[in-house]
């Protein structure tokens, strides 16, 4: 198992997200600790992705599951068979060489961004976990055209389409990959 973590897993699994089921949060903390346990995490080698789970995770919480998750990636971000490292070509603030130029995504979150160019920037393009952060449902598809996967956890779909409608109530739900 390889994977991208949004930073949304991280904070849904410390239930710092508000409105989030406890199966959204298990399954936050259940996948997390599967990767601890057997799998590799993928991050760029400038942490773009690792300054952004610093800013938003407070570790000195670390008996909460993504604090916990934040600092065991600190302390094997050199463990080459537990993390992977890319590079990333930043041309201005949250602009990346690596980021699709694609018309469907010119509104693309410009701090997601960094997740999708990790992504790319992978020869395996491993999935970009995602557990509460609605929009990336207009954005999967897209993303898919260019071999870029999105993996909603399952436990937390009912939480995104509820944000969603939230969010764009006079849109229809997209489907999930």
């Amino acid at each position: 198992m390889k994977a991208i973590v949004d930073t949304n897993v991280l904070l849904v699994a410390d239930k710092q997200h508000p409105d989030v089921s406890d199966e959204c949060v298990l399954a936050c903390t259940n996948e997390l600790e599967k990767l601890k346990q057997r799998g590799v995490v993928v991050i760029d080698d400038e942490y773009h992705l690792l300054g952004e789970y610093l800013h938003k995770v407070d570790v000195t919480r670390g008996k909460q599951a993504g604090a916990a998750f934040l600092k065991w990636l600190l302390q094997n971000r050199a463990n080459t068979r537990r993390v992977e490292k890319v590079h990333i070509t930043q041309t201005a603030e949250n602009r990346f060489d690596e980021f699709p130029a694609d018309p469907a995504l010119e509104d693309f979150d410009p701090s997601d961004r960094k997740f999708v160019a990790v992504a790319n920037a992978h020869p395996e393009k491993p999935p970009i976990w995602q557990a509460a952060d609605s929009k990336w449902l207009d954005w999967w598809p897209a993303l898919q055209t260019h071999d870029i996967r999105v993996e909603f956890l399952p436990s937390c779909r009912d939480d995104i389409r509820r944000f969603y409608r939230q969010k764009f109530p006079e849109q229809d739900v997209p489907e999930f990959p």
